[in-house]
């Protein structure tokens, strides 16, 4: 088995050390092949300088650079397009959801599914750090907007920790539109309309104070993200995919260990 993990990052220098670390100190031990991809979205701090410290690393580590602020959906769509596994996880660069939570979403693979996702809504999830209670409870009517108009029955699409089979990565990536924080919604819209199976995990999750997501600009902005996915729908837009190919052409790619 061969997992790409791929890291959106922007102004990350503070953690992205650390995260890295925390990252290969687990894969390094698992009996799967393992490339972690940094995407570098136009940081304007030391981030691609402190990634490039561990390339060389094993697992093997490898920097993207979008060249300007692109956004995380962007971002994520980069990776995965450069990515070589079979499998490819989506990470946030905070690590709220743990790396270890990774053999839940490969359990839930196997069962089988297409895609697996970390979900902060189910039984059995665990909070340890919780968000400030306005955040929470404008994260529960967003949730509440998402099922409605675009992904019933998903009961969180927004954690940052999502694993998906090489196939339907690939297929969703290159119908994608939304380039920042709709990305997720999107995603999830275009797997269930291309008949992908989407299977939730309850996730052990640490709110991370240092997030950027504004509460209210960023809200607003998912929202309006939501009526565009439905009208790009109407449309016609999801119908085709771009003339994107997968990059993949490392040395080091191989099948196994």
């Amino acid at each position: 088995m061969f997992l790409s993990v791929v890291i959106p990052a922007y102004n990350e220098e503070h953690r992205i050390g650390g995260t890295l670390r925390t990252i290969l100190a687990y894969l390094a031990q698992q009996p799967y092949t393992v490339e972690i991809i940094v995407v570098d979205d136009g940081s304007h701090d030391a981030t691609a300088c402190i990634v490039t410290s561990f390339c060389g690393k094993d697992p093997p580590v490898h920097l993207l650079q979008n060249g300007r602020n692109r956004g995380k959906g962007f971002s994520v769509r980069n990776g995965f397009l450069h990515a070589c596994g079979e499998y490819l996880l989506f990470s946030d660069a905070d690590l709220s959801t743990p790396i270890e939570e990774v053999e839940q979403l490969f359990a839930a693979l196997r069962e089988p599914c297409d895609i697996a996702i970390a979900s902060r809504g189910l039984p059995g999830s665990r909070i340890e750090v919780h968000q400030p209670w306005y955040r929470e409870n404008m994260g529960r009517v967003f949730n509440v907007l998402v099922r409605a108009l675009a992904v019933p029955g998903i009961r969180d699409t927004q954690c940052g920790f999502k694993c998906f089979t090489r196939e339907a990565a690939l297929d969703i990536c290159q119908r994608m539109t939304r380039e920042r924080f709709g990305f997720d919604v999107e995603m999830l819209y275009l797997a269930r309309r291309l008949g992908y199976r989407v299977r939730e995990v309850p996730a052990v999750w640490r709110n991370s104070p240092q997030t950027r997501v504004h509460a209210v600009r960023d809200s607003a902005s998912m929202a309006g993200d939501l009526l565009r996915i439905r009208w790009n729908d109407v449309r016609g837009r999801y119908d085709e995919r771009k003339h994107i190919t997968a990059a993949c052409h490392r040395g080091d790619a191989k099948p196994g260990r």
